[in-house]
Formats: structure tokens, sequence, C-alpha cells
């Protein structure tokens, strides 16, 4: 490492976006009964999540995803932007946050808040991180893909092993409070991933607006919304002429990155780490 992180429970945040203060915040933060959290480990979906969500609690209403930013319309509740906006900010309020579940201040568990946790195949997940982690300034430098296997499956990359963060939120004992979806059912359906999205957060949404936040949120659709796809953000912090942030937004493009022995040796890995719990792969072969 080369100082650009710092270690919180042995979890590795960047410096850039992370302080001793922010993570305080983090601790202390009280929850608003109607808050809904977006939970996700990084690369999952979670800039997809915080387009869609924003939409359906706006009852379809554009206007905050195509004037606020991501990071400050759905801000990280342990980054250092969180305590500018979260307090005054008027109910309800959507948070992101990638921390594990056994982490979250005691208010979440306390209150009534809502959570939505995306997964995705974790061979996209890495192949993702490893593009963005060229691309980014604050991050490490990945090194070859071979290496950068080995940091992910060591749990030597942002927030610790994927298998830990899947682990404690498939154990969340939190009841209807949560909902899971993947990443893998919202490139194949994403109107109907969106109309369970509202119905969860008890949206009574008709099939004309949730056509329309479909059609906003497809990927396509983001890519050249500014406030979605990071090209704010200098170039010294994310290089976009060495990858764009919004890359491809497919499932499968491991196998773009993977050789046949590197994808065995990880799913073997992966599958051992999770014995015995309660999560259940669904590897993508499609």
């Amino acid at each position: 490492m080369d100082g650009k992180y710092l270690t919180y429970h042995g979890l590795l945040c960047p410096k850039e976006t992370h302080c001793a203060d922010s993570l305080k915040y983090f601790e202390e933060f009280q929850c608003r009964d109607d808050d809904v959290f977006i939970i996700t480990y990084p690369k999952s979906g979670t800039t997809w999540m915080q387009e869609i969500v924003p939409s359906l609690l706006s009852g379809g209403d554009l206007t905050a995803v195509t004037t606020l930013p991501n990071w400050d319309r759905v801000p990280w509740l342990e980054e250092k932007r969180a305590a500018l906006y979260l307090k005054q900010r008027p109910s309800p309020r959507i948070i992101v946050s990638h921390m594990p579940f056994h982490l979250m201040p005691p208010s979440f568990l306390s209150s009534k808040v809502k959570a939505i946790y995306v997964t995705r195949d974790p061979r996209d997940v890495l192949v993702s991180s490893f593009y963005f982690h060229q691309m980014a300034s604050f991050l490490d430098d990945p090194g070859t893909f071979d290496e950068f296997i080995e940091k992910f499956l060591n749990g030597e990359v942002l927030f610790g092993k994927w298998t830990d963060h899947m682990k404690s939120w498939q154990k969340a004992d939190i009841g209807n409070k949560i909902m899971y979806v993947t990443y893998e059912a919202m490139i194949k359906d994403l109107k109907g991933v969106i109309g369970s999205l509202s119905r969860f957060l008890d949206q009574d949404l008709s099939d004309e607006v949730l056509e329309a936040v479909a059609k906003h949120c497809s990927f396509n659709s983001m890519k050249t919304n500014t406030m979605s796809n990071y090209s704010l953000v200098p170039q010294q912090f994310m290089d976009t002429s060495k990858s764009s942030f919004l890359r491809k937004g497919i499932a499968g493009d491991w196998k773009n990155n993977f050789s046949p022995e590197q994808e065995a040796k990880f799913r073997a890995a992966i599958e051992e780490e999770l014995e015995g719990s309660d999560v259940k792969l669904r590897w993508n072969e499609e």
C-alpha cells in the first residue's frame, strides 16, 4: 500500500473520500424511519441504484437525477460528503453504503429504514473493479489481472472480501426491511425489477411511469447523463482515457478477461469461502 487507504475494522477505504471524521459520522448517524439504504459491495450496481431509487421515490419525476450529481443526490454514509448533505435533507433520504451489516450504525437496526442489497456475479465485480483501479488515481494500481485476482480473494481490496460482505448481509436479521436484488436480474428485466422495487418502497406507480423510469435508467441513457457517468470528476482523479466509469453494463464480461485456469481457481476459492453459509451463488453462465 502506498498510503492511499485508511483501515477501518480491517477494511480498506480510500483516503480521498474517507477520513476519521467521516467514519465517526457514519457510526453516530441517526437514521430516520423512512430512510432508504442502498447497500452494495463496490462495483455491483451502486450507480444504477442511485439512479433508480430517486426516480421511484419522486413518483417518476426525473428532475433530481438529471440535475444533481449522483454522489450528492445519494451520498455514501461513510464518505466525507455525507455530513454536508444528510442532516438537512428532507425525507425520505436515500443513502448508499458499502459497509458490511455488522458495522452499520445502531440506529440502522433500531429504526424502520428499508434497505436494498444489490449483488453481482463476483467474476464481473472483479473485472469492473480491475478497470476502475486503472482509471482512478486515488486507488492503488491493480497490477496484472492475475495479481488482482489474488488481492481480491485475499480481501486486499476496497471493503475487504466479497464473500465476507455477502455473508454479513445474507444473514442480516432485519425481516422485511431488506430486499435483495441481483445485477443480472436488472440486465434481464429492468422494468420488472423496478416494479418490484416500487412495491417494496410503497410507491403505487403506473405502468407508464415505470416504463419511463426504466427507459431513463437504461445503461445507454445513463452513459450519456453527466449527472451519473462521472464525467464531471476531474481527469486527475478519474482518467477516462484509461477506462470509462460506466464501461459496458453487461453480465458475463468476465469471459473476456479470465482464462479458464484463472476462472476455475477463482470459482473454487469463492465456493470454499461460502461453504456452509446461507449465500446461494448464481454463477452467470449466459
